[in-house]
């Protein structure tokens, strides 16, 4: 038996183009839970997963309550965590024997208030709007608002990991048989107060999830980080005639290439960073793959000992 972690995509619990509702949902999770229910049984497993429809969406309301002041990013991960973690957790109990436990943990994770990415928000979340409507929403409540696609959108600093603070509470569940469901989101971002008393407060961030999933394997010493995306591998030249599926290379050899920031760029990285930093597997593959790939089937797998790179 080993130790996985795994990283659900947003798509796992939300397809592009599909309606935000539960019923959406409870059908995304059951899909997700059917294709990990193996994984589980066979390894220490814990899920995290993204949520970036879900807390725009809580955002939206929060937006259109004008009663209250709307309640702060750090507060909206924490429900999305929740929201999400029961619903995979249940489906995933439909599945597996009765006396398979699993937990649902809301998990802090500490970032750096000294971090660049404070400088220079980048992470966009909420609805759209037109300029004008963007910059007069801005001045009223103190955002950052800029440019995406034909539109303006609201944006909110991504900053790295620091440390997990729920990490021994997730070992000791792991211990005891049980999988786990932490770090949701990127986890809930928080940090300590400059000067003065040592006090933690929530923070107005998004923690990219597929570092926070990097940081907690590295933390467990995983020996596989499983990233479950919506294609069945990192491919080069994508989208064109000669597009071509990695199955396995060496993190140094992806240095090569360069992926989109915005969509398959971070999932490398962190499959780079896990590899080099633990020696253990880093797999980059379809939900469906995810048992398959983890057995060296399927997916891209990013390892010190993968040698020449090989294609699908």
């Amino acid at each position: 038996m080993g130790r996985v972690v795994v990283a659900l995509g947003g798509n796992a619990l939300l397809k592009r183009g599909e309606e935000m509702t539960a019923d959406n949902q409870r059908k995304n999770a059951r899909i997700a839970a059917q294709a990990l229910a193996p994984l589980c049984e066979a390894h220490e497993t814990v899920i995290t997963h993204g949520n970036g429809p879900q807390v725009g969406m809580l955002a939206l309301q929060e937006i259109m309550y004008t009663d209250i002041k709307e309640y702060p990013l750090d507060v909206l991960v924490g429900e999305t965590m929740g929201m999400i973690g029961y619903m995979v957790e249940q489906e995933l109990g439909n599945i597996l024997p009765f006396e398979h436990h699993i937990a649902t943990l809301l998990t802090m994770i500490e970032v750096d208030p000294d971090d660049p990415a404070f400088d220079n928000p980048t992470k966009f979340i909420g609805q759209v709007y037109s300029e004008a409507e963007a910059k007069k929403e801005a001045a009223e409540k103190g955002w950052t608002v800029k440019p995406d696609g034909d539109y303006w959108r609201r944006v909110v600093p991504s900053p790295k990991p620091k440390r997990i603070f729920q990490i021994e509470p997730i070992r000791w569940i792991l211990e005891k048989g049980a999988t786990v469901i932490a770090a949701g989101g990127g986890g809930i971002p928080t940090m300590y107060e400059k000067g003065g008393e040592r006090k933690l407060v929530g923070v107005e961030a998004v923690i990219d999830k597929d570092f926070a999933s990097c940081l907690l394997a590295q933390n467990l010493k995983a020996d596989f980080f499983v990233i479950a995306t919506d294609t069945d591998a990192v491919y080069l030249d994508w989208g064109t005639p000669d597009q071509k599926g990695i199955k396995s290379i060496t993190p140094d050899a992806l240095d090569a290439f360069d992926f989109p920031a915005g969509s398959m760029g971070p999932k490398v990285q962190a499959a780079q960073d896990f590899a080099r930093a633990t020696g253990g597997r880093a797999i980059i593959c379809s939900l469906a793959d995810v048992p398959a790939a983890v057995n060296g089937e399927k997916g891209t797998t990013v390892s010190n000992n993968a040698g020449d790179t090989q294609f699908h």
